[in-house]
């Protein structure tokens, strides 16, 4: 049984998402952000870096932290998502959503959602920065079905719950036709929207 510690955000939603896609059996145990619980000492020996989400797999008395890292850890457990032969191109795609659309996304949040007005160099940075990778995905996804090819993966899982937060971008993503598409038929996955709803069985996915 996977035991997952987590809080509502799109880096949560990529793991129980994923466990909803390979139909594994797991508990949240939910982890107070406001509270800083995810900087008290227990939690930190398994997150080192006092970040959500961590996995704790007791089947095999392992612990997992770092969102990517889990979702490697869970592909590679179920066979699901992250075929060897495409597995340099979903690594690729989704060191891009680790490395870019997260953190920089994640900045545009603070900036424009949570603090606005406190920094015009912040908002307007990130806000250029978050409407570039909104072309760049839907570039992607015009010669590409999913991220990494075809096939629905890991690559996907990963990026997916960082548009479902369009709302609070103010870029318009019904704008970009192909990552509506993807984006649309993603949401329309029951794992998707089981996982998506982890924490608020009345969530509903916002639509383009």
């Amino acid at each position: 049984m996977i035991e997952l510690f987590s809080a509502n955000t799109p880096n949560g939603w990529k793991i129980s998402i994923m466990l909803e896609e390979i139909a594994y059996e797991y508990k949240v145990t939910k982890v107070d952000l406001s509270k800083e619980e995810q900087f008290k000492p227990e939690f930190v020996k398994i997150s080192p870096f006092g970040k959500i989400p961590v996995i704790v797999d007791h089947d095999d008395n392992k612990s997992v932290f770092e969102s990517g890292a889990i979702l490697m850890y869970l592909a590679n457990k179920s066979g699901k998502f992250y075929d060897q032969k495409d597995r340099l191109l979903v690594n690729q795609w989704l060191m891009a959503q680790m490395g870019t659309v997260g953190p920089m996304i994640g900045q545009h949040h603070q900036f424009h959602h949570y603090n606005p007005g406190k920094s015009e160099f912040g908002e307007e940075r990130y806000f250029k920065i978050t409407r570039r990778i909104y072309g760049e995905l839907d570039a992607r996804l015009k010669e590409s079905k999913f991220l990494a090819g075809p096939e629905y993966t890991i690559a996907d899982i990963a990026t997916w719950p960082w548009m479902a937060r369009h709302e609070w971008h103010d870029i318009g993503l019904k704008n970009y036709k192909n990552l509506s598409r993807w984006y649309l038929e993603i949401a329309e996955r029951e794992a998707v929207f089981k996982g998506y709803s982890f924490m608020d069985g009345d969530a509903k996915i916002p639509k383009p």
